[in-house]
């Protein structure tokens, strides 16, 4: 059976949930009877809200949840001058893989590269698939200094991962961009920082991590 992707936003589900348990608590059955049904509901509530915010493929967060989180996360760390770090990760040369091998393969590549890199950070850590073969990192109360070490050595296991699709081995590396909260105004800023960064890593020659430019004021 084909995976449905929820594209419900998390604030219609909350306003969702919060009428359906305002219509059962006003039924006119036993208190207990009504406190049995919401915790049902509040289940089929948890399950659907957590399947709106994780990709169906990788099982990681998904875009949508990233782009709240990212803006949460770097309006938080505004306000209290915390250190935040944000890397996007790019699988090198992914089109090739897919017309090589296939796209069963592609997904194989994806779903194996998308545990590695989850297993490589903390649990305070975001992790998100960006989209296609992009993934997304919140490093939070991370200095970019910091963030690099954690970021190189998913490179490095990332190259030296022994990727096996149907007896074949294939060779998977990626080129990551990094930057910290400096002197961006927006959360799109520092996203289009990284972003660059990434660019220049590609131009470089791929499988390595590129810094942004220091802009602190």
């Amino acid at each position: 059976m084909e995976e449905i992707n929820f594209e419900i936003p998390s604030d219609v589900l909350d306003e969702i949930q919060t009428n359906i348990q305002n219509i059962i608590e006003n039924f006119d059955i036993p208190d207990a009877n009504k406190t049995e049904v919401i915790k049902k509901i509040n289940f089929m509530y948890t399950q659907t809200r957590q399947m709106s915010m994780t990709d169906p493929l990788t099982r990681l967060f998904n875009r949508r949840h990233f782009e709240t989180e990212f803006e949460r996360e770097f309006k938080r760390t505004k306000r209290y001058n915390n250190n935040l770090s944000f890397a996007i990760i790019d699988i090198d040369f992914f089109k090739k893989i897919n017309d090589t091998y296939g796209h069963s393969c592609g997904d194989f590549i994806l779903k194996e590269a998308a545990y590695i890199i989850k297993e490589n950070f903390r649990q305070t850590d975001g992790v998100f698939r960006y989209g296609g073969e992009e993934f997304a990192i919140i490093l939070t109360e991370t200095p970019k200094e910091t963030a690099q070490i954690p970021l190189e050595r998913l490179r490095k296991k990332i190259e030296n991962y022994d990727f096996y699709f149907k007896e074949q081995k294939i060779k998977v590396t990626v080129s990551i961009g990094v930057t910290s909260n400096t002197v961006f105004e927006t959360a799109s800023e520092m996203f289009d920082d990284a972003d660059k960064a990434l660019y220049k890593a590609k131009e470089q020659g791929r499988n390595r991590t590129v810094s942004a430019e220091v802009k602190n004021g």
